[in-house]
């Protein structure tokens, strides 16, 4: 690989772990899972002559849209990370790490902000088919966001230590496939939820 190409997802060497293949199961149940989600609120809008169903509902479009910026900023800052762990440089990649743990908190709290905004102007998950659909989808995405944050918290000693050797490159390729994933879902519920 040239200094200047991108590099792959994952090596191979990574590629050939056990746990690469587990994770693709999962993140291949996961999609299906977020997909049937995706088809249930597709379902409920086609047969609703309003949507949202309150009418005069203003979805937001400016914060859950930073928030989706956020969230693909922090998936680039992990992909750099990996990159500087692949190369050997284990500080580097625990900078980028702590970046990417601030930046995915910032999304965090941005996501809140939206659901104490959206609750105080009456949509509560009890307000119909948008409002159970509206929270389901960005709560359960919430909870991932939450565990993907946890799993890159919990390599953050290991590289504040300077580990940065093969087995160090497994868990965080994972973890970055897994974090990955829920960027992508998120910007797949950006744009049903909140644009269209």
């Amino acid at each position: 690989m040239t200094s200047g190409s991108t590099p792959p997802l994952a090596t191979t060497d990574e590629r050939r772990s056990l746990g690469y293949l587990g994770m693709l199961v999962f993140l291949g149940s996961w999609a299906m899972m977020f997909a049937a989600l995706f088809f249930v609120y597709a379902g409920l809008r086609a047969r609703a002559a309003v949507w949202p169903e309150a009418g005069s509902l203003e979805r937001p479009l400016l914060v859950p849209g930073i928030s989706t910026v956020i969230l693909i900023v922090s998936s680039l800052t992990l992909q750099l990370g990996v990159k500087r762990l692949r190369a050997g440089n284990a500080s580097d990649f625990g900078r980028w790490l702590l970046a990417t743990i601030a930046v995915g908190l910032i999304f965090l709290g941005l996501q809140v902000t939206v659901w104490q905004d959206l609750w105080s102007i009456g949509l509560l998950p009890s307000s119909g088919a948008y409002g159970s659909v509206f929270y389901l989808l960005t709560v359960f995405h919430f909870l991932h966001v939450v565990v993907g944050l946890g799993l890159l918290v919990w390599r953050v000693p290991a590289a504040l230590r300077g580990q940065a050797g093969a087995p160090a490159r497994v868990p965080i390729t994972l973890i970055a496939m897994f974090w990955h994933f829920v960027t992508i879902v998120w910007v797949a519920i950006y744009v049903s939820v909140y644009v269209l």
